[in-house]
């Protein structure tokens, strides 16, 4: 279970976006063999636990907008509720055996919610991008920022909240600041555990993210097509 801190909201809740590849060469949705694998390793948040429909997840939601451009990208919802760094470890010989291309790491918030030591959930992330780019040196990392409440003390608050862009600076990853921003601590936008997402909070959190990842999948997606006709397997 998760328990985080509320943040100002976002301008706008809405992910539906222009297409920035209007009379590009994308002419059609890949099929799952000629996609660049993305995966979402992450906790209940990802998982998204308490929704009825799985295609009310951000995660879902993010599929449906790398559709709507064509672009050639697989979205792999790899959430477990209740994981932590730790656990995450454990599932990574299995969860990587496939190539992936991007690597999304959504893990740490079940670790504060425990109290544990911020610099042991360091170390463990770090030996989860270290243990994936072995596989894939040339993976792509996103990682999504995380927060506590205030009642866990000032100093835990700022440790936990710095190990995010800390890792990000120091494996060239991309940052998502606060994966729920604007979400957390919205009745609205919450369950009626005032922890998770609703669908319409899934939808402020798919909206937080592509703003994050869009460039980055425009760019993979635009080397993908002129380097490779084929599927995954004639990459290197």
């Amino acid at each position: 279970m998760l328990a985080l801190s509320g943040c100002r909201g976002a301008d706008s809740p809405d992910v539906v976006r222009r297409d920035p590849l209007e009379g590009s060469a994308f002419s059609g949705v890949p099929t799952s063999d000629e996609r660049l694998r993305v995966v979402f390793m992450g906790t209940s948040l990802t998982a998204g636990y308490g929704l009825d429909d799985p295609a009310d997840r951000f995660t879902s939601l993010i599929q449906v907008m790398v559709d709507s451009l064509t672009l050639p990208f697989e979205i792999v919802n790899a959430g477990v509720s209740g994981e932590t760094s730790a656990g995450g470890i454990r599932r990574v010989g299995w969860l990587f055996e496939v190539r992936t291309d991007v690597l999304v790491l959504e893990l740490g918030a079940n670790d504060g919610l425990r109290g544990q030591d911020p610099s042991v959930m360091k170390t463990n992330l770090q030996t989860i991008i270290d243990e994936v780019r072995e596989r894939y040196p040339a993976v792509k990392l996103v990682i999504a920022g995380m927060q506590v409440p205030p009642n866990m003390g000032s100093q835990y608050v700022a440790e936990f909240r710095a190990v995010f862009p800390d890792l990000a600076a120091a494996n060239d990853g991309l940052l998502i600041p606060f994966l729920l921003e604007g979400v957390a601590g919205t009745v609205a936008l919450n369950q009626a555990d005032g922890i998770h997402p609703n669908p319409e909070g899934h939808r402020r959190v798919a909206a937080t993210v592509w703003n994050i990842m869009e460039p980055l999948l425009l760019e993979l997606a635009e080397e993908f097509e002129a380097t490779y006709s084929g599927t995954r397997e004639d990459r290197p």
